[in-house]
């Protein structure tokens, strides 16, 4: 299991072990999948590319590497994805519940890297919030409905680090 927060700047290499470039997002479709990584090359312009989850055939502590790059696309603004900080992203969007109680801001995901699916969501209160009663997970069985500056999602939520959590720990 992966989150967005620790995938970001992890190196990528090509299928020979070149260094290609780094995960710089991640695109979400509106069904709740992660469905590629967005990644910059390296050099001086930088040119971003779209990585389908099924080219990717090692995930690993120093880097993730590919099958071929010549599946590799450059990246371009899709209205059906979603990413967290690119073109329509949802880092730090609104998070209510489907009975209208606002539940945070979206901080990170956490996601089967060989299936894409998000199986919980990170979010924040705010710094001191965070500090004092902890972050929130909310895990859900169904994908958030993802409106213009809100997502609205079935919840069961916990706070990190208290006896009292409403839900098991996310899977391992």
């Amino acid at each position: 299991m992966r989150t967005f927060s620790l995938l970001k700047d992890t190196p990528i290499y090509d299928h020979q072990g070149e260094l290609f470039g780094s995960v710089c997002d991640i695109c979400i479709e509106a069904n709740g999948r992660v469905t590629h990584l967005l990644l910059q090359k390296k050099g001086l312009m930088g040119k971003k590319f779209i990585v389908p989850m099924e080219e990717i055939t090692a995930w690993e502590e120093s880097g993730i590497t590919l099958r071929a790059d010549e599946k590799l696309m450059p990246y371009s603004k899709n209205e059906q994805t979603y990413t967290m900080t690119h073109d329509q992203p949802l880092a730090k969007i609104k998070t209510i519940s489907q009975e209208g109680e606002t539940l945070g801001l979206l901080d990170d995901v956490y996601f089967l890297e060989e299936m894409g699916t998000i199986v919980g969501y990170e979010l924040t209160d705010g710094f001191f919030s965070d500090i004092t009663k902890g972050k929130r997970i909310i895990r859900t069985p169904l994908p958030p409905q993802i409106r213009e500056e809100t997502l609205v999602m079935s919840v069961n939520k916990l706070r990190g680090g208290h006896n009292d959590d409403e839900v098991s720990e996310l899977p391992k």
